[in-house]
């Protein structure tokens, strides 16, 4: 009877944590499973990203991230075209198969210009920066943690908005209720069925980092595979 009795209550201190935790709380928690030495504000390395689309061939990435230095790069290639852009502090530069000065034609073609270069840099630092990229300045976190099913599975899930002139997409962040990873990130747009979700799995530690390996992403509205970015230490 006393074994069945403490069973119970830590199954009800459980429930009742799960319940009573913040989200900066459930944020903490998740950034030490992640970044348990605080390494990614002085992050200085390489990710290699192979994305595989259903109607493309791959796209291989090296990108090179300097926090420190506000250094950014990315070289992509797929089949025979190779864009490079690199964002160093506010200088910005790009090129198209080597050459840093191609024709107004081929820029148009192939996006080679300042947007671009800053909308990639924001992209892959926050992406492969989460969780720890939701303590940055504006970001707004939703104090009321929720417990989830998705997919069959349960999660803790943190609701992450920005003000208006940083960003009007609604953010959830699904983690694991035992670990605190990350496994399942999913924005919206205007409407419930906006946006995508993306499921998370495998880990790849770089700079003592715990990232995630493999993206897969879907649309909310009808769950169509988009795609998946798989993550690598070594280029392939």
């Amino acid at each position: 009877m006393k074994k069945i009795t403490t069973l119970l209550f830590l199954f009800t201190s459980i429930i009742s944590f799960s319940q009573e935790i913040t989200g900066s709380q459930l944020l903490e928690k998740a950034i030490e499973f992640h970044d348990p030495n605080n390494n990614w504000n002085t992050f200085n390395g390489a990710l290699f990203v192979t994305m595989e689309t259903p109607k493309n061939g791959d796209r291989l990435s090296k990108i090179n991230i300097n926090l420190p230095k506000q250094y950014f790069s990315v070289v992509a290639k797929r089949d025979t075209i190779i864009t490079e852009f690199i964002v160093d502090k506010n200088k910005i530069s790009f090129s198209l198969n080597g050459d840093k000065n191609p024709s107004e034609e081929l820029k148009k073609k192939f996006s080679l210009n300042e947007d671009r270069a800053n909308l990639y840099k924001n992209y892959y630092t926050y992406l492969y920066g989460l969780p720890m990229k939701l303590k940055d300045k504006g970001t707004i976190i939703d104090e009321k943690v929720e417990r989830k099913k998705f997919k069959g599975k349960e999660y803790l899930v943190l609701k992450v908005t920005y003000p208006k002139e940083i960003g009007k997409d609604t953010w959830y962040f699904y983690f694991n209720p035992k670990t605190y990873a990350m496994e399942v990130y999913q924005f919206f747009k205007d409407t419930k069925e906006s946006g995508e979700y993306i499921l998370l799995s495998g880990l790849e530690t770089i700079n003592e980092i715990k990232m995630p390996k493999v993206r897969a992403w879907y649309y909310n509205k009808d769950n169509v595979f988009l795609g998946t970015d798989i993550l690598s230490t070594k280029e392939k």
